[in-house]
């Protein structure tokens, strides 16, 4: 196509990306903030209330999570992102045992994929060091 063209394009998706984050990242602080409220009223001696705590907490990072995958088109913070929506599906109380193996398989091929099919050029130096990612102790 033709680069007058291609190029306002581009440049409108880019900050409608970051306009997108901002709503997201203002939208996480709201939920955090009324989530704080309503667990402040809530009865702290039963477990569904701890339940709630985890719940609300990892709502939250996800939040957080799809903000910094809008901001840096990561490959390593799409995966992260999807782990964080895994853990917090695995954590309800109410799953069948097919719930429970298959958000294990998930994770399973979540963690396959990251060590075996990403080459270290897919992180963001920021995100990770190279030792990390290949395995190695330091």
């Amino acid at each position: 196509m033709n680069q007058r063209i291609v190029k306002p394009f581009k440049t409108a998706v880019f900050w409608l990306e970051k306009v997108l984050a901002l709503v997201v990242l203002a939208g996480v602080l709201f939920a955090a903030v009324r989530g704080a409220a309503a667990l402040a009223g809530m009865d702290w001696t039963t477990k569904d209330t701890f339940y709630e705590l985890i719940y609300r907490a990892l709502l939250v990072v996800i939040g957080l999570e799809l903000v910094r995958m809008l901001i840096t088109h990561s490959l390593a913070a799409v995966l992260e992102l999807l782990a964080f929506v895994i853990a917090r599906k695995m954590l309800k109380p109410d799953l069948t045992a097919v719930d429970v193996f298959l958000g294990v398989a998930a994770f399973v091929v979540l963690l396959g994929g990251r060590k075996y099919l990403m080459s270290p050029t897919c992180y963001d130096p920021r995100e990770t060091n190279s030792e990390e990612i290949s395995g190695l102790p330091e």
